[in-house]
């Protein structure tokens, strides 16, 4: 009987001991992995746990609306713009979000808000601007976060600029020239280089190849991330041309590196499939046309959404296949990297964004117009499951938040 009691104290005590251990592990890991799915037309930001796919917490990004609304309609010039943006890009909506990430320490959420041409850092838990910076010119666009979490790149959509923030102080510390409409941006993996593309004028219809050139200055830029200098400035269009692929547009869409970057993958402005481009020879090396529904093929190019054929894009860790949102066809595709053989998958109206689970087995791929996420794995290139999101969900970003957030 003394026996079998100690037994049991010592199996009692290892429980407590693996209990304590566990709670000690959670305390050394305040944060948690989360998505982050902006949802545009809405304004807000749901956080999502991404293993479960439940809504963690869903943040108001426009607390201040009345007070920004009123500056702006006090302003002509500023009403003006912000009147074209809810009709030429917004299909008559406001565009409140465009983009969000969270801080390291999982405590902020950065956000872009184009139709109020800002950045601001709301508190997470408090939903309380801490800081506001206004862009140049009047709307704002795609960001990118440096992997310390201390600088915030954003486009200045109609200023031909993208800005450095530095999100300690919310204050401008840097910027670097770009083209009309400046657009996506992405940090290299050493934090040494921004890979940036400007898209030009693509609320316009004058879509035909021969009117091209009023699309305006289109470039595909690298920057260097320490003094913002322009190493490098290519016109991918002619870069095509030269490659035997004529009349195709410059505009750079989404993009995904190979982990030595040595190759980028990009969408383009009306292509429906994906470049490869050598950026050690500065080269194309091929391009994946991926299939066409048939109301698609059926599409004049100025229904288009915002000559956006396919918009969304990334890549696996191993580098061995790209996840491909397919906006105009409705559908998503996991693509073989070394042979562009592809799964396609029905997810349904407008899917606009594409971007990776934590441990990079799923791809999450934003549906816009049916308010949801689609999540499609790598491995199997089929579909595993879906959730429900706010009013057209556009960019994605994988993040971090205080686990003492979560009830």
């Amino acid at each position: 009987m003394i026996r079998s009691m100690k037994l049991l104290a010592t199996v009692i005590a290892a429980g407590l001991a693996l209990v304590a251990a566990a709670d000690a592990a959670r305390a050394a890991k305040p944060t948690r992995p989360a998505l982050v799915v902006s949802n545009n037309w809405e304004g807000t930001a749901d956080i999502v746990d991404p293993r479960r796919y439940t809504r963690l917490k869903r943040v108001d990004v426009i607390p201040d609306r009345a007070e920004r609304e009123a500056e702006i309609q006090a302003d002509p010039a500023r009403y003006f713009y912000f009147l074209g943006i809810r009709q030429l890009v917004g299909e008559g909506h406001d565009q409140f979000v465009d983009d969000a990430f969270t801080s390291r320490d999982g405590r902020m959420l950065f956000v872009s808000r184009p139709s109020y041409a800002d950045v601001v850092a709301i508190g997470i838990r408090t939903g309380r601007i801490a800081w506001r910076v206004k862009v140049d010119g009047f709307r704002a666009d795609h960001m990118a976060l440096s992997a310390d979490g201390r600088r915030l790149l954003v486009s200045a959509s109609t200023a031909r600029k993208v800005h450095v923030i530095d999100t300690r102080r919310g204050a401008i510390v840097g910027e670097f020239a770009s083209g009309d409409q400046p657009h996506e941006n992405n940090f290299s993996a050493d934090g040494r280089r921004i890979y940036h593309a400007s898209i030009g004028s693509v609320f316009t219809n004058t879509d035909a190849p021969a009117l091209d050139a009023t699309k305006g200055d289109r470039w595909f830029e690298v920057v260097d991330a320490r003094t913002y200098e322009v190493l490098r400035r290519i016109d991918m269009g002619a870069e095509l041309a030269e490659a035997g692929y004529p009349d195709m547009s410059s505009a750079v869409r989404p993009m995904a590196l190979t982990r030595d970057e040595r190759r980028v993958y990009f969408q383009l402005s009306f292509l429906h499939g994906f470049v490869e481009y050598d950026l050690e020879r500065e080269r194309v090396l091929r391009v994946a046309e991926l299939p066409l529904s048939a109301e698609a093929r059926a599409m004049p190019r100025e229904r288009y959404l915002l000559d956006s054929a396919h918009h969304g894009l990334a890549m696996d860790p191993r580098g061995r296949k790209l996840c491909v949102a397919g906006t105009m066809s409705d559908y998503a595709a996991i693509v073989s990297r070394r042979t562009f053989a592809h799964r396609l998958v029905d997810v349904g109206s407008r899917p606009y964004w594409a971007t990776n689970s934590g441990d990079g087995r799923r791809c999450f791929v934003s549906v816009a117009g049916d308010d949801r996420v689609s999540v499609i794995s790598y491995r199997t290139g089929r579909e595993v499951a879906r959730f429900a999101t706010g009013d057209h969900p556009q960019r994605m970003r994988m993040g971090r938040i205080r686990r003492s957030y979560v009830r």
